[in-house]
């Protein structure tokens, strides 16, 4: 064997003892993966974070005196779009908690006080139509539902397990206090690379090229581009269908005069953030607080959700945010289904931009084979148009040579 065969089989043979270490020690390298992602935990949440306030602040960056180039202006630009941007979300968040929030309140209290008698009802009229069966109607008539007592059991029951409540409680802090630090560190990352992007982004490019080469280096940056390109439009497609989608429930439950309008449309609208099927967890929310006050208003109101739904579902959603990525409605429902059955809500929410990557490069391949088979084709053409002149010049000078 010459050299290159040598080291074919050499790398051949270390690839399959790796492969081998690895499968025999599945759990170590699984531990290893969860201590590598919680360490780089923080600037993930970073990154995700400012790509998302990237566009907003961009947006800023558009709008702050355009035409106006001096140092005050180039020098005050980046900061005051940052801050604005965080300003707004916190803004927002606060307007959502706002309305939400004392709403939930509310119907939780009206629940502590209409719970009781809306029980005693239905204990008496299942006593009433259960005569021919006294020893079910003894046990019906034997329950009680009153908060002191069920206060009572649960104090009892947390007391009795006083070792375990402790531990949990420990446990539940440590995990809040641990995703409260990473949350902070990546905001502080994030404000970090959002301040400095440009830098970073020159850097990335020299390391880049430098490392792959420029042709290489053009073929990842298209890809970049595309990636980039794609999830922006997908986030603010799926802005303006959550904010559609809140506008329409908050006018219909006005017009149906339906009870906390602004918390459902508020709740539904935020939900809506997780594509197709996230309408309907704010929908079932919202449903539940709306029976506190009238069952018959939480049916209608279901009734007049699954009909925005399906105009959202089948209109709306596949138009704005499919036409925002450039993907067809089928491939949005496609890589809904798919991303939710593979990784949850993450995977609906990211599924959708990255099957629209995988889409137009996949049509960008197929496009210059199907240049360079037609380039082909053509060639061929006009090699198969140029033997029978070839042959019929030929036979000219044969003729002319023989006269």
């Amino acid at each position: 064997m010459d050299r290159s065969e040598k080291k074919k089989y050499i790398f051949i043979a270390v690839l399959a003892v790796i492969v081998c270490i690895i499968v025999r020690n599945l759990s170590v390298l699984a531990k290893v993966i969860g201590i590598a992602v919680s360490a780089v935990r923080p600037m993930l949440i970073g990154l995700a974070a400012a790509y998302i306030f990237n566009i907003i602040m961009t947006g800023f960056e558009k709008r702050y005196f355009p035409k106006k180039n001096t140092k005050l202006v180039n020098a005050s630009r980046r900061p005051v779009c940052l801050a604005l941007s965080f300003l707004i979300t916190i803004a927002i968040l606060i307007l959502i908690m706002y309305i939400v929030i004392p709403e939930i309140a509310n119907a939780f209290r009206v629940l502590y006080h209409e719970i009781p008698p809306h029980f005693r009802k239905l204990q008496k009229m299942a006593v009433e139509k259960l005569k021919e069966y006294p020893e079910i109607q003894q046990q019906i008539s034997a329950l009680e539902f009153d908060w002191a007592s069920i206060a009572g059991k649960a104090t009892s029951l947390l007391t009795s397990g006083v070792a375990g409540l402790l531990t949990s409680a420990m446990g539940a802090i440590g995990t809040l206090t641990s995703t409260v630090a990473d949350i902070g560190l990546g905001i502080v990352f994030a404000i970090y690379v959002l301040i400095r992007k440009d830098k970073l982004f020159n850097d990335t490019k020299r390391i880049c090229t430098v490392a792959f080469g420029k042709d290489k280096y053009h073929k990842i940056s298209h890809v970049y581009h595309i990636a980039n390109e794609t999830f922006r439009s997908f986030f603010v497609g799926q802005f303006i269908d959550a904010l559609l989608l809140g506008m329409l429930c908050f006018i219909g439950m006005t017009i149906l005069r339906l009870p906390y309008a602004a918390m459902a449309a508020t709740l539904v609208g935020v939900t809506a953030f997780i594509p197709i099927v996230g309408a309907f967890i704010g929908a079932g929310i919202s449903a539940f607080i709306i029976l506190t006050v009238d069952p018959m208003q939480a049916v209608i109101f279901i009734i007049f959700l699954l009909c925005i739904q399906q105009i959202e579902g089948n209109l709306i959603y596949p138009k704005v945010v499919g036409d925002s990525v450039g993907v067809p409605g089928i491939w949005v429902f496609a890589a809904v289904t798919v991303g939710g059955g593979l990784f949850g809500i993450l995977g609906m929410i990211i599924g959708v931009p990255l099957s629209a990557i995988a889409y137009k490069l996949s049509f960008e391949i197929l496009e210059s084979k199907e240049r360079a088979l037609a380039h082909h084709g053509g060639r061929r053409r006009k090699r198969n148009k140029r033997k029978p002149q070839q042959a019929e010049n030929t036979a000219q000078n044969t003729g002319e040579q023989a006269e």
